[in-house]
């Protein structure tokens, strides 16, 4: 299997840091070869010019920046997901990298007229997602865990059809204990030898 790991935290010493190179270390000793993408480290931008929001369901964006990541998107056959669950939901590097590099022409087609998208992302088989989240659990699901639905409900509808998806949150993040960390990082190893 070919993975990308989709990492977006601003502190490399984050114990979502620890998350990503348990992740990878997992995957790579089952044979897969791993490519790892950390938004941060390569300072990408998030932001959506004007004139690529105006061409958008016309083409693929043209900034050259952009087009290593569509080449990943084409690459993988599973995608995993590291990031803290701010707000709720995605941190905003990580939903300007969907919003600008899942694009028209890269992941999907538009129809002419009224139809269904065509995807272009159905040789991903699997989609996964790790998080940390301080919030407890109950009150994430009373809130509607927006992260989880905008990648396992809204992203994952452009893999392929019978695409496996997994979710992980290290929930109430802010008054986590070494021995709540150590656990929830055997979890993410166990998960991902299934994955």
């Amino acid at each position: 299997m070919r993975a990308l790991v989709v990492y977006c935290h601003p502190v490399p010493e984050s114990f979502c840091a620890s998350i990503r190179d348990s992740a990878v270390e997992v995957l790579k000793a089952r044979g897969w070869e791993v490519r790892l993408l950390d938004l941060y480290a390569e300072n990408f931008n998030p932001v959506m010019g004007c004139d690529e929001r105006r061409s958008y369901n016309d083409q693929a964006p043209q900034d050259p920046a952009l087009k290593p990541h569509f080449e990943l998107l084409n690459w993988a056959e599973a995608i995993l997901f590291v990031y803290p669950t701010w707000w709720y939901g995605l941190p905003a590097m990580l939903k300007g990298w969907l919003d600008r590099v899942w694009a028209t022409d890269v992941a999907f087609k538009l129809p002419a007229g009224k139809g269904r998208i065509k995807s272009l992302m159905t040789h991903v088989t699997k989609v996964g997602v790790i998080t940390t989240c301080g919030a407890p659990t109950w009150w994430s699901v009373v809130v509607g865990q927006p992260g989880r639905k905008t990648l396992l409900r809204g992203m994952r509808a452009l893999c392929a059809t019978r695409c496996r998806t997994f979710f992980l949150a290290h929930y109430l993040m802010d008054s986590s204990t070494p021995g709540s960390r150590a656990a929830f990082l055997a979890k993410v190893r166990a998960k991902l030898e299934r994955f």
